[in-house]
């Protein structure tokens, strides 16, 4: 990119509580998936593979759906 920041991204690597306070927008997305991700206190040093080995979930359609909340959102 031109102004040198790279694209809002985030990563199976990801820590739940940087995503959430980075992109408040991906609450819903949290919420959607059926996660109680939001304000536990476990989020600070959970990432989003953990988080998804918890709940069974597989971690692409995750990944999709907030990096597409990211998207939509004017920065």
């Amino acid at each position: 990119m031109e102004d040198g920041q790279a694209p809002a991204c985030v990563t199976a690597e990801c820590l739940v509580q940087d995503v959430v306070e980075r992109h408040p927008q991906t609450i819903a997305i949290f919420a959607q998936h059926g996660l109680q991700c939001v304000g536990c206190y476990i989020s600070p040093y959970h990432t989003l593979t953990d988080t998804a080995r918890e709940y069974a979930l597989s971690i692409e359609p995750l990944l999709g759906d907030l990096n597409r909340a990211i998207a939509a959102t004017p920065s």
